[in-house]
């Protein structure tokens, strides 16, 4: 690709040199290569951020806020941290709250706003959504009198049904929880319809964003969202969460909290001591994928970066889908290539469970994918596909074509019944 200005994609990190920065990449199961398929439920981990945690662990380990040396430097790691992450989503260091994982912070952050809501307003929600961004909402029935309505999933396109959407907003609407991409089926929403809904009754917009991180680029301002998480693990870091809150809003809204904690937002949000490795490691792996791309600043080179990952992620899941589509017995749910979609693909095999086949192409081939529901249990339930679930294949950016064959040539063995 030739580098130019205005837009234009730029030269990134070939796969040869990506997957050479992956340790796991190495493992051998039964003499084959293992074939991560696994990443929508986590991806491996790059060997920079490993050092960065390990870094953090011996050389600066602390609490934070005090005024000896090494608790100095753990501030400025968390405050470097949350310039790396606001430059990841396109927010301000100060709107980037850490937590232990997105479902807690999702259900403190329900609890918070909770408190500013009334018997008889409304949430929505919806079917295509992970449980994490539906049940915190759902508990404030029983904790606040919300009503809570949900937007029905389309079994035929993998889509909302929007019509049912429009119908669901409503002048008693204060907040409506989307997806930015389903974790089970791989469709990127229509965030910007969302929004606009959302907007034309003036309700806040919160996005989950776990599943689209790892894939496509994302910016807060464009997508006029209020709340957005992510989960670094799903895009080569720690186990940690992460949420971005409009400033305003994490400033004015009082969440739980002890009375000694910080008054000042981001850090009012943040209970108990934070994972602070898993933290530092978090930041390492938005610079990885900054790194990827050669030039410019962070936020340009991220541009680049998922770019063209996203241009190979497009290539992957068109081969993934043409390969298993041909074999016999193998039924694909989810959004055909073309669709705005993540190169995540749900499919079953005839006269095999999700958890038989998963383990049948871990031990027979050294394939590992995930099975079940994934905690999006509303989707696998509107798709009658329970209790048994999916069988799920993700690509990320150390998957090649020739992992993509494979699992074809699997699938299509295991579905013939060798």
């Amino acid at each position: 690709m030739t580098d130019t200005h205005d837009n234009a994609i730029s030269p990134i990190a070939s796969i040869e040199t990506i997957r050479a920065s992956f340790p796991a990449l190495g493992r051998m199961y039964d003499d084959r290569p293992v074939g991560y398929f696994d990443a929508p439920g986590g991806t491996q981990v790059p060997a920079v951020v490993a050092e960065a945690v390990v870094e953090q662990m011996l050389r600066h380990n602390a609490n934070a806020h005090w005024a000896y040396q090494t608790s100095r430097e753990l501030d400025e790691v968390l405050a470097d941290s949350r310039v790396v992450l606001a430059d990841l989503v396109g927010g301000r260091p100060d709107e980037i709250v850490f937590g232990p994982n997105m479902t807690t912070l999702t259900f403190h952050l329900a609890r918070g706003l909770g408190r500013t809501f009334e018997s008889g307003d409304e949430i929505v929600v919806t079917e295509l959504d992970h449980m994490a961004n539906v049940s915190p909402w759902v508990d404030l029935q029983g904790e606040r009198g919300v009503v809570v309505r949900t937007v029905p999933l389309d079994p035929e396109t993998g889509n909302l049904d929007w019509e049912v959407f429009e119908a669901s907003v409503s002048d008693r609407t204060r907040l409506v929880a989307v997806t930015a991409a389903s974790n089970a089926l791989g469709t990127i929403v229509d965030l910007p319809r969302a929004r606009s809904l959302a907007r034309s009754v003036d309700a806040l917009l919160f996005v989950d964003a776990v599943h689209l991180a790892p894939h496509e680029r994302i910016n807060v301002a464009t997508l006029g969202c209020d709340f957005l998480a992510c989960s670094p693990y799903k895009f080569y870091g720690p186990h940690v969460g992460v949420l971005w809150g409009r400033g305003g809003i994490l400033a004015d809204v009082l969440p739980p909290k002890l009375a000694p904690a910080p008054d000042a937002a981001p850090e009012r949000w943040e209970t108990g001591t934070l994972n602070h490795e898993g933290i530092a490691g978090a930041a390492a792996a938005v610079d990885f994928l900054a790194a990827l791309a050669g030039h410019g600043t962070r936020s340009e080179r991220l541009d680049a970066a998922f770019a063209e990952l996203s241009r190979r992620g497009d290539e992957l899941i068109a081969r993934l889908w043409e390969g298993l589509a041909a074999v016999n017995g193998v039924r694909l749910y989810g959004p055909r290539p073309g669709a705005l979609r993540t190169p995540t693909l749900s499919f079953t095999i005839e006269g095999h469970t999700p958890a038989e086949a998963a383990a049948r192409l871990s031990s027979d081939w050294g394939l590992f994918l995930s099975h079940g529901d994934f905690y999006a249990s509303s989707v696998t339930a509107r798709l009658g596909v329970e209790p048994e679930g999916l069988l799920r294949a993700g690509c990320a950016c150390y998957t090649t074509l020739e992992d993509v064959d494979r699992l074809i040539e699997a699938v299509g063995q295991l579905a013939a019944g060798s």
